[in-house]
C-alpha cells in the first residue's frame, strides 16, 4: 500500500502552535490512509461503477477461458478499459486500449476507428503538433455504460440476490450510482487548456484543498494541462493574496479565499469581478446554498465560486446523550449543563472543545457567539431568518459589541472554560476537534470541514455516533449555523490571455461533478443543493444531509461574520480582548467595551 502522503511543511507551516501542526499532520494522515494514496484508488476501490467493471473483466476472462470457441468482444472490451481510465485518471494511448481489446492489432484498430466515429471515443492531441492523441470515453459512451451498467446490475439482482434486503440491492453492482440524482463522473473538456505552465491555484492547506491536491493527476486529466497548487495557512494564504495583488502580473490562475475577505478583496482589487470574465450563468448559481453564494458577493456583484461550504456546526456524541438520557442541545443553556454533566477532569474527561486560541481562531469564535445570542457585531438591518449583510458595500456601518446581548455572549464564553480541556487556551481549529474524536470530549464546535478526523478514523468512538446541531441559541435568539469555508476567485491582476483558461479550470474545479469526488475521497464540505442530494454523497455522511436541511430552514447565515474590508482586524481584536477575558485579565464587560472602543477607532480613521 502507498503511504499517505503528508502535507507540505513549507505550505502548512504558519498556525498558531506545534501542537496544531501535528493536529493537521493527524488528519492528513487519516485521510489519507483511508481516501488519499496519491492516487484515485479509494473511489475506485469502493465505487460501485469500477466494482461492475471489474466483475464485466473477470466475467468476460471466464467466458474467453472457458469455451474455446468463444472470441472476445474488443468494443466491450475498449469500452471497459476506458471508463476504468477515466474513473481513475490514467492517460488511454492507442496502443494501451489495442492491448486492452484482446484481438489483434488490425482488427483492434478497426474497432477503434467505428468507435471513433459513432462518437464514443474523444481524441484529445498529446504533442503541440498533433501528430499523438490520448484517446477518452465521450459522454454518449460514459451514458451509455451507465445503463448497461444498471441493466447489469438488474439482472444480477433478479437472478442471484433477489432475497437479499432492499439496502443489499441497492449497493449491490452500483444501485446508487445509476440512481436518477445520481451524479455521473467528470468527463474531460472537448479542448484541452492551452496555457503557458499549466493552471496555477493559490489555496488554504485544509482537508478539501488537500483532496483536490491528491486527485491532481486526475484533474490534469479532465483539464488537459498541469495544475501546481501552493497551500498556505489561513493567515499566510492572506498574506499572499495581498503580495500577488501588488505584482504587477498574478503568479496564480486561481485563489482561494475564506468568505469574509470578499469585502476586502473586492475593495483593494485583489478579485476580478466573475461577471467581468465569464457568464456567471454557467455556474448554475441556483444550485448553491444560498448563503454560502451570497457570501461571495460584494456590491452585488459575485468574487467568487464557493469551493467548499462548510458551517461551523456543534459536534456532540449521541450515544452518551442517550445513556445520560440528555436531549440535543438547542440552547446555549442546554449545552452548559451537558457540558456539566460530561466534564469529569479526574478521569481525563471534558464536556467541551472549540476555539479559544488568541488571536484570529478566537476572533472567528467571538463572532459566532455573538450570533447565537441575536447580536450582529455590526448595526445591520434586521430581516426574516436574521440579518441584512447583502448592502455593506455601501458602507455607513458601526460596530455593536457593548450591548446587552454582547454581555451575555461574553458571560457564556467564559463560563464554558469551567468544562473545558486545560489546553483550551492554546486550542483553535484542528486541535479542538482532536480530542473530540478520541473520545476525551462529549461535545466540540467544529466545521464541517473537520469531521474526516472522526468519521473516517475507523479507532474513533466518535465514529458513527456524531450528531450535527447548528449553534443552540442563547435567550430569545434563533439557531444559527455560521457559514465558513473558501471561495474560488480570479485575481484582477491576471494577464488577459490566461483568464479564459482561468475560468474553465474553475468551472471544473467547482462543479457537482467535482464536489461529488472530493467527497469521495474524503471531504466533508459540499457548496450545492446537487451535490447533497446524490445518494453517495448522503451514504457517505450524515453531514450533507443535516447541513441541507439547515440551509431549507435558513439557518445557514453569513451575516455573523459580515464580510466588511475590516473584518480581519477585527478578528484580531476580538481575539486579544477576549483572550484576556478568559485568562482572568479583565471582566466580560470590560472585555466587550475595550473591543467596542478599538474598533470604534479603527473605524473613524
Amino acid at each position: 500500500m502507498p503511504k499517505p502522503r503528508k502535507p507540505n511543511p513549507d505550505s502548512l507551516a504558519d498556525t498558531p502552535s506545534s501542537k496544531e501542526r501535528r493536529a493537521q499532520d493527524h488528519l492528513m494522515n487519516v485521510m489519507g490512509a483511508q481516501h488519499l494514496k496519491g492516487q484515485l484508488t479509494s473511489p475506485q476501490a469502493n465505487s460501485e461503477v469500477l466494482q461492475t467493471i471489474s466483475f464485466l473483466e473477470k466475467f468476460g476472462d471466464e467466458l474467453e477461458g472457458s469455451i474455446e470457441l468463444f472470441a472476445p468482444n474488443p468494443v466491450v472490451r475498449m469500452a471497459l478499459h476506458l471508463v476504468r481510465a477515466h474513473l481513475e485518471g490514467k492517460v488511454v494511448t492507442p496502443t494501451s486500449l489495442i492491448g486492452a481489446s484482446h484481438v489483434p492489432y488490425a482488427t483492434a484498430n478497426r474497432r477503434i476507428k467505428d468507435m471513433i466515429e459513432a462518437g464514443l471515443i474523444e481524441q484529445r492531441p498529446r504533442t503541440k503538433t498533433g501528430r499523438t492523441f490520448s484517446l477518452h470515453p465521450s459522454e454518449t459512451l460514459l451514458e451509455q455504460w451507465l445503463q448497461f451498467s444498471e441493466r447489469t446490475r438488474r439482472l444480477a439482482e433478479a437472478h442471484f440476490v433477489g432475497t437479499q434486503s432492499k439496502a443489499d440491492r441497492d449497493y449491490f453492482f452500483g444501485g446508487s450510482y445509476m440512481a436518477a440524482q445520481a451524479i455521473p463522473p467528470l468527463q474531460v473538456l472537448p479542448q484541452p487548456l492551452t496555457v503557458p505552465g499549466g493552471i496555477r491555484v493559490l489555496v488554504h492547506g485544509d482537508p478539501t484543498f488537500m483532496v483536490m491536491e491528491n486527485l491532481k493527476r486526475h484533474f490534469e486529466q479532465v483539464i488537459g494541462t498541469e495544475i501546481h497548487q501552493r497551500a498556505f495557512s489561513i493567515d499566510r494564504l492572506r498574506d499572499e493574496a495581498i503580495r500577488n495583488a501588488e505584482r504587477s502580473s498574478s503568479r496564480y490562475d486561481i485563489l482561494a479565499f475564506d468568505l469574509p475577505w470578499v469585502g476586502e478583496f473586492a475593495e483593494r482589487r485583489i478579485l476580478m469581478p466573475l461577471d467581468e470574465a465569464m457568464d456567471v450563468a454557467r455556474l448554475d448559481p441556483a444550485d448553491f446554498h444560498t448563503a454560502g453564494w451570497k457570501a461571495a458577493h460584494w456590491g452585488g456583484r459575485p468574487f467568487g465560486v464557493p469551493a467548499q461550504t462548510t458551517p461551523e456546526l456543534l459536534f456532540y456524541r449521541k450515544d452518551l446523550f442517550a445513556a445520560a438520557g440528555l436531549e440535543p442541545p438547542a440552547t446555549t443553556d442546554r449545552l452548559l449543563e451537558a457540558a456539566r454533566h460530561f466534564h469529569d477532569p479526574k478521569r481525563g474527561r471534558y464536556g467541551i472543545a472549540w476555539n479559544a486560541a488568541r488571536g484570529t481562531a478566537l476572533g472567528h469564535t467571538v463572532l459566532m457567539t455573538m450570533a447565537d445570542f441575536g447580536q450582529p457585531i455590526l448595526d445591520l438591518p434586521k430581516i426574516a431568518g436574521g440579518f441584512d449583510a447583502d448592502a455593506l458595500a455601501e458602507g455607513g456601518y458601526r460596530p455593536t459589541f457593548d450591548t446587552e446581548r454582547g454581555l451575555q455572549a461574553a458571560e457564556y464564553l467564559k463560563e464554558l472554560l469551567y468544562y473545558s480541556p486545560p489546553d483550551i487556551l492554546s486550542m483553535s481549529w484542528y486541535e479542538r476537534v482532536r480530542p473530540y474524536a478520541s473520545g476525551k470530549v462529549a461535545i466540540a464546535y467544529g466545521y464541517t470541514l473537520l469531521a474526516p478526523y472522526f468519521e473516517l478514523d475507523e479507532s474513533s468512538p466518535a465514529r458513527g455516533q456524531t450528531g450535527f446541531l447548528p449553534h443552540p441559541a442563547g435567550p430569545d435568539a434563533q439557531p444559527v449555523a455560521t457559514v465558513g469555508g473558501y471561495a474560488m476567485g480570479i485575481p484582477a491582476n491576471l494577464p488577459k490571455d490566461r483568464i479564459q483558461a482561468a475560468v474553465e479550470a474553475l468551472i471544473v474545479f467547482t462543479s457537482p461533478e467535482a464536489q461529488k469526488l472530493y467527497i469521495q475521497n474524503g471531504s466533508r464540505t459540499n457548496p450545492r443543493y446537487s451535490v447533497a442530494s446524490d445518494p453517495d454523497v448522503r451514504s457517505a455522511s450524515t453531514i450533507f444531509e443535516a447541513v441541507d436541511e439547515m440551509s431549507w430552514r435558513d439557518e445557514l447565515q453569513f451575516w455573523p461574520r459580515p464580510p466588511v474590508p475590516e473584518i480581519c482586524d477585527i478578528f484580531k481584536i476580538c481575539g486579544e480582548e477576549f483572550h484576556d477575558m478568559l485568562r482572568g485579565v479583565l471582566t466580560p464587560r470590560e472585555a466587550i467595551q475595550r473591543t467596542q472602543s478599538r474598533v470604534d477607532k479603527m473605524f473613524d480613521h
